[in-house]
């Protein structure tokens, strides 16, 4: 029987605040399912017009699926969360991309037919479950030297980026980090990140109860001269450090994904059409790299070039990451169109939940700005990989017009 392709469209999309990971963060005794239950919750609160049983997937994702983010986590999170029992989910584990894949998972399910609507997002609590945690590693990665034992550790990576671009300089990555504070700082004072926020209540056996409302790690005072003084942990006189990299965190992200069909029938909104996206592999060495070929792939497949893209929402897993793909196209380190609302550099990065967030914080920006139509989001992804959505804006006077790629 033969199918068309349907339109796939963002609906709506929220985030927890991002906590630091450790016993003193905000989340320290909170469990991380707890938290993407929330998420989902909200979604649900935010919608109502969509009623629970038209959810038809629950996809969540998270890197170190074992304790609190185990258990086949998007079928336990849909029954916590009040969907209908009826209603099916998986995990997903592409590391830092979890959240994206689960979207992009989802959405070829949208488009082949399969289903209307999902919810698709991710979680980590870095705290609880380091990245790492309980894996075994083949001996024969490094015995029969299919890559660099620096592969398995991100930070030895971004290093590496640094040694094969030595433009990418520290100072550079110092100054795009500055940048990233600041720009989240100004975000929060014009109000552009606190509607996407669910509110999570937290607990502690010593500190009592809580309610986790804004992002712990922020540092908006941060200098120059602060960052030039940080320790580079992965290599004496390097040039990766805490303030140029994100940290380690807990939060969670849920959004809708539906197809354009679906939220007509629904009254629900379009936020964003999808256009395409691609997931590469590259050098495990310099894993950062990995935005760039996903990046030239999508653009291919969309008949897109990188001129066409008025937004991007690139993860800030490391500074040079984010650097070495904007020397690669040409673009300025604080070109206005890049993480308007600053970066994970700032916000925090609970790999498989960041995503989601990347999604969301382009969704407003569309809004905001009608004369962009196309957006780019896209991150590195461990062991050598990367992934880029490419989006168009609905509020765009062109929106939906001589569109040359189905999601």
């Amino acid at each position: 029987m033969p199918r068309t392709p349907r339109e796939v469209v963002f609906v709506d999309g929220v985030r927890t605040p991002f906590g630091k990971a450790g016993e003193k963060g905000m989340y320290a005794q909170t469990r991380a399912d707890d938290l993407v239950i929330k998420c989902i919750r909200e979604l649900l609160r935010r919608n109502p017009d969509l009623p629970p049983e038209r959810v038809e997937e629950v996809a969540i994702a998270a890197t170190t699926q074992i304790g609190d983010q185990g258990l086949t986590l998007g079928r336990m999170a849909a029954l916590l969360s009040g969907l209908p029992k009826t209603t099916p989910g998986y995990s997903v584990d592409r590391m830092c991309a979890g959240a994206m894949t689960a979207v992009t998972n989802v959405a070829g399910a949208i488009s082949f037919g399969a289903i209307d609507v999902a919810v698709a997002g991710g979680v980590e609590h870095m705290g609880r479950h380091p990245m790492g945690e309980g894996v075994d590693p083949n001996p024969r990665v490094v015995a029969e030297k299919l890559v660099d034992p620096s592969a398995l550790v991100m930070g030895k990576t971004a290093e590496n980026l640094h040694d094969r671009y030595p433009s990418l300089t520290k100072e550079r990555s110092d100054a795009y980090a500055l940048g990233s504070q600041r720009k989240l700082a100004q975000a929060y004072e014009d109000g552009k990140i606190q509607p996407d926020l669910v509110e999570v209540a937290t607990r502690h056996a010593e500190k009592g109860w809580g309610l986790a409302t804004t992002d712990e790690p922020p540092r908006p005072q941060t200098t120059l001269e602060d960052l030039a003084g940080l320790k580079t942990p992965f290599r004496p006189h390097g040039n990766v450090t805490a303030g140029n990299a994100a940290g380690l965190n807990d939060g969670a992200t849920a959004c809708l994904i539906a197809s354009e069909q679906a939220a007509a029938e629904l009254g629900l909104p379009v936020r964003m059409r999808l256009v395409d996206f691609a997931f590469v592999g590259v050098e495990p060495e310099v894993m950062g790299y990995g935005p760039v070929p996903a990046a030239e792939k999508a653009l291919a497949k969309a008949g897109l070039s990188i001129e066409d893209i008025g937004l991007f929402e690139l993860n800030e897993a490391f500074a040079v990451q984010v650097l070495a793909f904007l020397e690669h196209f040409g673009i300025a380190d604080d070109d206005e169109r890049v993480n308007r609302y600053g970066g994970a550099i700032a916000t925090g990065h609970p790999l498989a939940s960041s995503g989601v967030r990347l999604m969301t914080q382009l969704a407003r920006q569309f809004e905001e700005d009608p004369s962009v139509r196309y957006g780019m989001t896209a991150m590195c992804i461990g062991i050598g990989m990367g992934g880029a959505v490419i989006w168009e804006n609905p509020h765009h006077a062109d929106y939906g017009s001589d569109t040359t790629s189905e999601a």
